[in-house]
């Protein structure tokens, strides 16, 4: 006979059936194959009725439908889903839709979570570092308050969207994203082409922070949130090493044998992406992964020039 403690370990262990949102874009399609990898169940939520079959699950955060018997039984929902905030200028319609995206899909989720007979035993709903705002050259961990500027008050929204499900005793992690490198798609997909044309530099004075993480340790942070019942509420998820973004071009460039001497000036950026350039460019965040640290987390690639040497094969 085992206690409630060792049940709920052992269940904690897997193997899971995990929901997943955003289960089409990097970092969705890497988790679900490698959660598949390890035997677990992936079951995506998809826009499209016609998709929604062979356990995928139907929903439309627009409409504010969801299919919440599908989810009844599920052991994690793993939220990612939202539009990016590196598309283009910000007009007013963009910042509303990228904000909306956010709020309206966590919202409508932990609603019908925590309406379940049956609840998951833990939502990961993603955040970024953007929460922070501009932290110069102050390093912030979980316990800094929000920061200034549109980002941080979407970030703020969008963690707050989760209350419901906490305030139905499922468990939330809101893992804080940072700059995600992968061998495709994401940051790199746009800078390795310039760089190898010669035609990398810094971005303005080259003194904001780069908060980088692998796509190798999103996953093993995103697991690890899955899988210690002990962590809740913020968690960054951003390697330990402190990275500007200065750091990033010279490393990058001497990575692949490339000259990085064309900065691109702060006024430039300004005229071509108006407010977008302060806050996702010219601005920046150095921000230590406190929680993952004191946790014990192994982080796979905790250097830049050995991620990007593994990620580019150099």
């Amino acid at each position: 006979m085992t206690d409630g403690t060792s049940d709920a370990k052992a269940a904690a262990q897997g193997p899971w059936s995990v929901a997943i949102t955003g289960a089409s874009g990097l970092i969705g399609a890497a988790l679900s194959a490698r959660l598949t990898s390890a035997g677990h169940t992936v079951r995506p939520l998809v826009r499209d009725r016609a998709r929604a079959r062979s356990g995928a699950i139907y929903w439309s955060p627009e409409h504010g439908e969801l299919d919440a018997a599908a989810l009844e039984g599920v052991d994690a929902v793993v939220h990612l889903a939202g539009e990016s905030v590196a598309g283009g200028r910000w007009t007013a319609a963009r910042k509303a839709r990228i904000l909306d995206s956010r709020t309206a899909g966590t919202g409508l989720l932990a609603r019908t979570l925590a309406r379940l007979s049956k609840p998951p035993r833990v939502l990961v709903s993603a955040s970024a570092v953007g929460y922070y705002g501009d932290t110069g050259e102050r390093e912030v961990d979980e316990r800094a308050p929000r920061g200034e500027g549109f980002l941080a008050e979407v970030c703020e929204a969008w963690e707050g969207a989760a209350q419901p499900a906490r305030d139905a005793g499922i468990r939330v992690v809101h893992p804080r994203l940072g700059v995600v490198l992968a061998a495709r798609g994401g940051a790199l997909e746009r800078l390795v082409p310039l760089f190898r044309a010669g035609l990398g530099g810094r971005l303005g004075d080259g003194r904001q922070g780069f908060p980088w993480v692998a796509l190798d340790d999103v996953l093993g942070a995103l697991e690890h949130a899955l899988r210690d019942e002990s962590l809740s509420g913020a968690v960054n998820v951003v390697a330990p090493a402190h990275t500007s973004n200065a750091d990033l071009t010279r490393t990058l460039a001497a990575v692949l044998s490339r000259p990085a001497i064309v900065p691109v000036p702060g006024f430039a950026l300004r005229l071509a992406l108006g407010a977008m350039a302060d806050e996702a460019l010219l601005h920046g965040q150095f921000v230590r992964p406190r929680v993952l640290e004191e946790h014990g987390f192994p982080f796979a690639q905790p250097e830049l020039a050995a991620a990007l040497r593994h990620l580019l094969r150099r």
